[in-house]
């Protein structure tokens, strides 16, 4: 057995629901940052790092199951592995640890009753980032693509879609989107929601625009607030994609390259906007773009009916006043490197370094 296994064989054993028990030997802050779905937990990082022998001796699993250690970095989860196998237990490092494990990811599809489309959820589980694969009649669109290329482009093969449109909800500040670089790759039409900021050529989406995917349609809808140029889109009266307008318990954070008189007036146009998508129908599924835990590789859809996401926020919803005062009062730490980022997803850019150097740190754009 090897010393240390990657991020997509690991992804893979997941997936195929392997036996195996992923131990995490972090500090009990960081894996509160972060975590791989279905781990077990061992505070043992400093011990390891003191090299005490019996840093793990009270980690107890069946022989015949194999150990993933796991570490911020992937060092002293090695030192951990090595600690396993020298009292015979079958271990080996997550290689690069949880800073590669950013990237990781996993599907499910989303069951719809009405539509002409097929929809698939990509989870980067890593990250808490959900994009969308959406196709009918073999044509495809990726919303919101926040993984590499080659992952949609594998997802659609596999599928025998073609990417024929890339779209985003709005311009992201806690990931890197890989919305230019999937369309260039594929020769794939970009949209974005209309605005000034971008610095690159770009087929603009206003409210009430439509694009037709096959048969299905899917209606913009312009949902100000987390940014000013946030926009929802509804699939065939069925199911809203709502980016980081709308979580399945909270809503966007509008503080962002804001300062306080602006952050106050965008979030009391986002308390319109959620006025506006709580009209569009109870049944209809919300489709976040984030989740704020990483996601297990249970192929169900991180969705709910807009009836219940109401009655999770109907606190929030007495008067706008309250609404406001509410949302500014419970922002979030500032995601890391989020100007860096901004600048990035503006420019059209992708940075030639790692990118979860950049991307390092939790999801952090809801308020719940």
């Amino acid at each position: 057995m090897n010393s240390v296994i990657d991020v997509e064989t690991l992804r893979a054993w997941l997936t195929e629901r392997r036996s195996v028990t992923v131990l995490d030997v972090r500090t009990q802050e960081d894996r509160a940052e972060w975590w791989i779905p279905g781990s077990v937990h061992m505070n043992a990082y400093q011990a390891l790092q003191e090299g005490r022998a019996d840093a793990l001796a009270s980690f107890q699993t069946p022989t015949d199951v194999p150990v993933i250690t796991v570490c911020g970095m992937g060092r002293t989860s090695r030192t951990a592995a090595e600690q396993l196998r020298a009292r015979g237990i079958a271990s080996v490092s997550l290689a690069g640890g949880m800073k590669a494990w950013s990237l990781a990811w996993n599907t499910a599809a989303v069951p719809l009753a009405r539509s002409q489309a097929r929809v698939i959820q990509v989870r980067r589980t890593g990250k808490g980032c959900l994009s969308y694969i959406i196709a009918s009649e073999s044509s495809a669109l990726v919303l919101d693509a926040s993984l590499p290329p080659e992952v949609y482009v594998r997802l659609a093969g596999e599928l025998e879609w073609v990417i024929r449109y890339v779209l985003d909800t709005h311009i992201h500040a806690d990931h890197l989107s890989r919305s230019t670089a999937l369309a260039r790759q594929t020769g794939a039409r970009q949209l974005l929601p209309a605005n000034g900021r971008l610095r690159f050529a770009f087929q603009p989406v206003g409210d009430g625009d439509v694009v037709e995917i096959g048969r299905a349609h899917l209606c913009a809808i312009r949902t100000a607030g987390h940014t000013t140029e946030s926009t929802c889109y509804l699939l065939d009266g069925e199911a809203l994609f709502t980016g980081d307008t709308l979580f399945l318990s909270g809503v966007g954070r509008p503080d962002l390259r804001a300062d306080e008189r602006q952050a106050r007036e965008r979030a009391r146009l986002l308390h319109g906007s959620l006025k506006r998508i709580f009209t569009l129908g109870s049944d209809v599924l919300v489709l976040p773009g984030h989740t704020s835990e990483p996601v297990a590789f249970n192929a169900a859809p991180l969705v709910a009916h807009l009836a219940e996401v109401a009655e999770r926020l109907k606190d929030w919803r007495v008067s706008e006043t309250e609404f406001v005062e509410r949302i500014l009062a419970r922002i979030p730490l500032t995601p890391p490197n989020y100007l860096r980022i901004v600048e990035c997803n503006e420019s059209g850019s992708f940075p030639e370094m790692d990118p979860t150097d950049i991307e390092a740190g939790a999801n952090r754009c809801a308020v719940a």
